[in-house]
């Protein structure tokens, strides 16, 4: 592989995601040969409810999650998550000073049906990248490199069971007055608290 910054694509991905995009943004790699990691971003986002941190699951269909290609895993539809996402999101967000800003754009991804996880993540990426005012370009890999000394691997090293980023700097969160500030959550959490101010944050 050339030399460059590897990710993967991931459901409403977290601030450091994208924090580590902008540094890397002269050569990026979007890895689309890698089999499924299963409790990841590649199916979940953490956003603040009124009861602290929530995570937002898309199901897949039984079976893609072993050992299946990350292009090959398709969404389950058995019971109306996407109703259940963007209610959960209304309910975090709607007294945010952003979130009927967006809302529009965003409605579309929990109405319309998306056969597979790569093509919503991609579609829902690149709106996002609209949103913050990114002006990125990147390539897909060709094959799959496991560890490649070449590059700087994004792909497993931002995870819901690491930590993130040290030293964070904070943002005004609509409850954190209740439960505290929670640090790298899903991008939508800042900009839905910060809106164009986000890409400054980044």
């Amino acid at each position: 592989m050339q030399k460059g910054a590897i990710f993967a694509l991931f459901y409403l991905p977290p601030i450091e995601y994208f924090s580590k995009l902008l540094e890397n943004k002269n050569h990026l790699f979007i890895e689309n040969a890698e089999h499924f990691e299963k409790q990841s971003y590649r199916n979940r986002a953490s956003i603040h409810s009124p009861n602290g941190k929530l995570d937002l699951i898309v199901p897949v269909i039984k079976g893609s999650k072993n050992h299946t290609k990350v292009k090959d895993v398709r969404i389950s539809y058995d019971f109306n998550w996407q109703r259940l996402h963007i209610l959960s999101l209304q309910t975090s967000y709607r007294s945010s000073a952003y979130f009927e800003f967006y809302e529009d754009d965003l409605m579309p991804f929990f109405e319309k049906k998306w056969n597979f996880l790569f093509d919503y993540n991609e579609e829902f990426f690149n709106i996002l990248l609209r949103f913050l005012k990114l002006n990125v370009v990147y390539e897909y890999t060709n094959n799959f490199v496991k560890e490649d000394s070449e590059s700087l691997d994004f792909r497993s090293s931002i995870h819901p069971k690491r930590s993130g980023e040290n030293d964070v700097n904070t943002y005004f969160q609509v409850f954190e007055e209740r439960n505290g500030f929670i640090p790298n959550l899903s991008i939508v959490d800042l900009l839905f608290n910060q809106g164009p101010q986000s890409n400054k944050y980044l």
